[in-house]
């Protein structure tokens, strides 16, 4: 057993772990991250967001899916096989796995492959895949960002052949003819559109009314509108009571009686955190109602010297959240300034066509009494969105009546999870709609979507 004894323990290297170990490192802190794969990254590089994204950018690009939009409802789109999407994701994941390496090195961080538990609160013990004991790490800072997995039920009879789950789903062998994706949420919307775009009869089943309940109502109506032109159908309100596995098709069977096969089964119905034999309890940390490790708006638990950030204290659940959550704890931890995690931080859904969103929701303005406005721009009125192919999408600034601050934005359609970040900017300074009214964008570009929807709030205004 090798004993090892650094500043900083990182317990994970997915996007949040990252970040700790390299601004910790930043700081002059000798750093180690354990991570149990024998490759850095975590489930966002392997399993979750990396390859998920790349597998939505292949779809497009090799289906050619834009060019629907020229072409009409005659227009077949070629046959794509999961060994062209496969060869993207394995090229994408290998480059991002190498920049993540290097940047270890370059930082000076050691990376130490095993499972961890935690002994006390100054000790972490590492075991190798026979449970042979290997090192004794002992730290004064601890940051825990072992991430998630999905949320797999026992009575659900997971396969990797016809029931599978958002982590397995990659590894099929073809492109299914038909899919029953059970949970409207982020990730089985994703790929629910993905297979939808690749010709698959998709239909996704929830108990709520409406697929991806959280986003503004009306975005979320553009979105389904948008699937079901592709084909995708959606079932809501519809309570599963048990799921089998029958002659190669996966069947759901319905509290009201009903019942749907389908050749596979996505099981998207929510994550866990990842915590597994980790025993923060001999650390003094228990977790909350949900499973996730509670934390104080510096990202630490009640143990001082131990932060937690990432999926593991739960949401947002994003990569990009996870990523300045780690960071600041690496400051808060190391006594550098640090400020609170900001409010304003867009998010990203990467649907076919993609939404992406900063601030309040229609429905939020409402409940809270907000005298707003709404500023609208179709894609349609985009000379952009005609050339380059697919004029569904929608801009949608929510501003104060009066004051005329901005106060939510939401976009759908291409180049949303970019443009956005226009919008989360001049939240940021507390910009007023006439910023975008009193500002020229270039042209012809998604971009101008803001001034269009801007001039069309501003003109509500005056009548």
């Amino acid at each position: 057993m090798e004993e090892v004894s650094v500043d900083v323990v990182v317990i994970g290297s997915g996007p949040a772990g990252q970040k700790a170990a390299i601004q910790a490192a930043k700081l002059g802190k000798s750093v180690v991250v354990v991570e149990k794969s024998l490759e850095p990254g975590g489930e966002c590089l392997f399993s979750g967001t990396i390859p998920s994204k790349t597998f939505r950018e292949a779809v497009v690009d090799l289906t050619r899916f834009y060019e629907r939009h020229f072409h009409g409802k005659e227009y077949i789109p070629p046959q794509v096989t999961m060994d062209e999407l496969n060869f993207r994701l394995r090229s994408v994941i290998e480059e991002e796995r190498e920049v993540v390496a290097r940047q270890f090195k370059k930082n000076g961080i050691r990376l130490i492959n095993g499972s961890a538990r935690f002994e006390n609160t100054h000790t972490l013990l590492l075991v190798d895949e026979d449970y042979r004991l290997k090192y004794q790490i002992k730290a004064g800072i601890f940051v825990i960002a072992t991430g998630s997995m999905p949320r797999n039920p026992k009575e659900v009879p997971f396969d990797r052949e016809v029931i599978l789950d958002s982590t397995t789903l990659l590894q099929i062998g073809r492109v299914p003819k038909s899919m029953v994706v059970l949970g409207g949420g982020i990730i089985g919307s994703e790929y629910a559109s993905f297979f939808a775009a690749l010709g698959t009869e998709v239909t996704v089943i929830d108990r709520k009314e409406h697929m991806l309940p959280m986003l503004d109502a009306e975005i979320g109506t553009h979105l389904q509108t948008a699937l079901t032109d592709i084909g995708l159908k959606f079932l809501g309100k519809k309570e599963p009571v048990e799921i089998i596995k029958k002659e190669q098709k996966a069947i759901v069977k319905f509290k009201d009686g009903s019942a749907i096969e389908g050749e596979t089964l996505l099981y998207a119905l929510g994550r866990t955190a990842n915590i597994g034999a980790l025993h923060v309890e001999n650390a003094g940390i228990y977790l909350d109602a949900k499973g996730y490790i509670p934390v104080n708006a510096l990202f630490q638990t009640v143990v001082p010297h131990i932060y937690a950030a990432g999926d593991v204290i739960g949401g947002p659940c994003l990569a990009s959240t996870s990523m300045e959550q780690g960071r600041l704890a690496a400051r808060h931890a190391c006594g550098a300034d640090t400020h609170y995690f900001s409010s304003a931080y867009p998010v990203g859904i990467y649907t076919v066509p993609e939404i992406s969103s900063c601030g309040y929701t229609e429905e939020e303005l409402i409940a809270k009494g907000f005298h707003y406005e709404v500023g609208r721009a179709y894609y349609y009125e985009l000379a952009r969105s005609h050339i380059v192919g697919g004029n569904i999408g929608l801009f949608k600034i929510l501003f104060h009546a009066e004051t005329l601050e901005i106060l939510g934005v939401h976009v759908i359609g291409r180049g949303a999870t970019e443009v956005i970040h226009i919008g989360q900017m001049a939240m940021s300074f507390h910009a007023h709609l006439d910023y975008f009214v009193d500002h020229v964008f270039n042209y012809p570009t998604y971009a101008e979507g803001y001034r269009v929807a801007a001039l069309n709030g501003i003109n509500k205004l005056k009548k």
